[in-house]
């Protein structure tokens, strides 16, 4: 893995309001992303949720580090029993066409390396799905029943 930031970025036909809450509401994230028992976009706050491939899963450990609404959510992400601690951070942005939410993932080298799992491309594939298929197609069922 190397130290490089992975970043997957698109234009959503949504407001801002519309993204950040898929992206802060447990029942929303539930619908695209990972069923987390309970979340709240404010710094300090401790979240888990379990995840991982298809032979082995993994206690994701995060922590908000920053929330400004309809702006920017960061949080860390560890798994347990493992060393490494990364940054995952959201922004949104006003954009021709709707809103601009742009992903990033920073640390990952911070992972284990002889641990296949935390291989950077399952990253960055993982977050391309959830960017790119899942997240768009929940935006564009909810922006329709706006």
């Amino acid at each position: 893995m190397t130290g490089e930031t992975l970043i997957v970025s698109r234009v959503f036909p949504a407001p801002a309001d519309l993204l950040w809450k898929a992206i802060t509401e447990k029942e929303r994230m539930k619908e695209w992303y990972f069923d987390i028992a309970e979340f709240r976009p404010e710094p300090g706050f401790h979240f888990t949720f379990t995840g991982g491939t298809e032979t082995r899963e993994y206690l994701h450990l995060c922590t908000v580090i920053q929330a400004v609404s309809c702006v920017l959510l960061s949080y860390s992400w560890e798994y347990q029993g493992y060393p490494g601690k990364t940054i995952v951070t959201f922004r949104l942005e006003p954009a021709e066409g709707g809103t601009k939410l742009t992903l990033s993932h920073s640390g990952l080298d911070s992972f284990p390396a002889d641990n296949p799992d935390f291989n950077r491309e399952n990253f960055r594939q993982g977050w391309d799905y959830l960017m790119n298929t899942s997240l768009k197609q929940y935006i564009e069922k909810t922006a329709a029943s706006v």
